[in-house]
């Protein structure tokens, strides 16, 4: 049975086409993942089949009473609202019909004997729903929900507005998988997950009955939780079965026989054109010419994709730094209250060093307090001399410039020439370098922040979460060029596929954080 049928769809941004004629269907139960690189429209796509964003051309279907969620980190959550109201907001259709019952039992008293028999039939049923529905604990299934993704270290009773970026999209889920909606939508869930929760959310969806899109650059988690893959590339959505590994495999395979398809009609092309222009001016052979002419324009012209450009980062590498990078003395972080014990540690020229532990205990606050960004609680931060530091920050707000005005601003000196250069090394096309940053993707804007960091020269990179949105050719290579860096780096990652092979050294924050964990 399908839960959602999308027709002839088109849609473009200005002059950019996003989709062309494309068709999709989704079937009771699929687990699909949405796959393509970053800007083919794959955020976009969400967009419109949530009503959103309204499609240039096309239809869009849901079956009747289909009960939607779609995980969308720009949902705006009310000051005064504690996350347990959140997560308990989950289940508002059962409260209303509490609500409902209620006041069905205040009006029975007045009731003619056939008024209270109608009444009481409906009661029933609504009784049946709250108690198959667990009505009567949900107080225990949102404080599991809240303990699977973290939430419960933080305290359900704290303030939405105080959250984290990382923090609310846990709330945001947490909600998401509580109401137990008939379809999932899921824009790059794992994000904001560290490896813990990103384990337990992989467990959900592989025992999860209904049907979810699942938009991620992961592919570990990808792989072990969908069975279908539409892929998006070049205005088209393509089906195939199984996972991203045996979708790398057909698609490659395609491509091949497309090319060498392509081939063999330009030969023959080649060959019509010539016969048609040595012989259309002989008398004896001019209908032979004709005939081949016909053939040419009746000729369904096979034609290849563009190749997407592929990312190339090279860092620029300053003058040496001295020996010693940084050394904490009894530095104690945090902000209100102390979020770490009393911290010795001590980084040195030539480590890479990933710093890795669960979502809120203080690893982003590290980077700040040895930054000199934020003041410690107490203790003090002993920095190394000659420091040309680079800080990819997890959380940046997007300028109100295009791409060419943000890296020229920092790059004042280069033509505009090289400023498009340096941009499209980094993947981005001539359509995005023009275009304004507040439109672009989340990998998009990343790879502009990319663009700008590794145009200038360092010798210390602080990287937090720098994966996060970068498709899957944008994450390796950015991993080639961190082991390729001949200076030092301080990372935060939730992904081990991407820094186990570029740290020198593992420190696990869990060891000395103050948060239960």
């Amino acid at each position: 049975m399908s839960v959602l049928t999308v027709k002839n769809l088109s849609h473009g941004f200005g002059d950019r086409a996003i989709f062309h004629d494309v068709s999709f269907r989704l079937l009771k139960g699929e687990h699909i993942g949405l796959i393509g690189a970053n800007g083919e429209g794959k955020s976009t796509f969400m967009n419109i089949i949530t009503g959103k964003l309204m499609p240039d051309e096309g239809k869009v279907e849901w079956s009747k009473k289909v009960r939607i969620g779609y995980l969308d980190q720009h949902t705006v959550l009310e000051r005064g609202m504690t996350m347990r109201d959140v997560l308990k907001s989950a289940f508002k259709y059962m409260f209303d019909l509490e609500a409902e019952m209620t006041a069905m039992y205040d009006k029975m008293g007045d009731a003619t004997p056939e008024q209270l028999e109608k009444m009481l039939e409906e009661v029933g049923v609504i009784q049946d729903i709250l108690t198959n529905n667990d009505f009567y604990t949900i107080d225990a299934k949102v404080e599991e929900t809240a303990r699977g993704l973290g939430l419960d270290d933080v305290g359900l009773d704290r303030d939405v507005t105080d959250l984290s970026g990382g923090q609310r999209t846990k709330v945001l889920l947490a909600k998401l998988l509580l109401e137990k909606p008939d379809i999932l939508l899921l824009d790059e869930p794992t994000n904001y997950l560290d490896e813990q929760h990103i384990e337990w959310l992989r467990r959900y969806l592989q025992e999860y009955e209904n049907a979810f899109i699942l938009i991620s650059h992961d592919i570990p988690f990808l792989n072990s939780v969908i069975n279908l893959i539409y892929h998006m590339e070049n205005q088209e959505l393509n089906r195939y079965v199984g996972d991203y590994d045996h979708f790398l495999e057909v698609h490659e395979m395609k491509k091949q026989q497309l090319e060498s398809a392509y081939k063999k009609q330009q030969q023959e092309v080649a060959q019509l054109k010539d016969f048609v222009a040595r012989n259309k001016a002989r008398v004896s052979t001019r209908n032979m010419a004709m005939s081949r002419q016909k053939k040419l324009d009746k000729m369904d012209m096979i034609e290849l994709a563009h190749e997407k450009p592929k990312p190339t980062f090279n860092f620029k590498n300053a003058r040496t730094t001295s020996k010693l990078i940084f050394e904490t003395k009894d530095l104690i972080i945090g902000y209100d209250e102390p979020l770490s014990k009393p911290l010795n540690l001590k980084m040195e020229r030539g480590q890479k060093v990933a710093l890795v532990g669960a979502n809120g205990i203080g690893k982003t606050t590290l980077l700040k307090s040895i930054l000199g960004l934020i003041k410690p609680v107490s203790g003090e931060v002993e920095l190394g001399e000659y420091q040309e530091i680079g800080y990819f920050e997890q959380e940046a707000k997007t300028p109100d410039n295009t791409c060419i005005e943000e890296v020229w601003a920092e790059f004042p000196s280069l033509s505009q020439a090289e400023v498009r250069s340096a941009l499209a090394k980094c993947g981005l096309t001539t359509k995005h370098i023009e275009s304004k940053i507040i439109v672009l993707s989340g990998g998009e804007k990343a790879k502009v922040r990319l663009c700008k960091l590794i145009n200038r020269e360092t010798n210390i990179l602080v990287l937090d979460e720098p994966t996060n949105h970068l498709d899957v050719d944008a994450k390796e290579e950015l991993k080639r060029a961190l082991i390729d860096y001949k200076g030092s780096v301080l990372l935060i990652s939730h992904e081990p596929e991407f820094y186990q092979d570029v740290a020198t050294d593992i420190w696990n924050c869990e060891s000395w954080t103050t948060k239960l964990v």
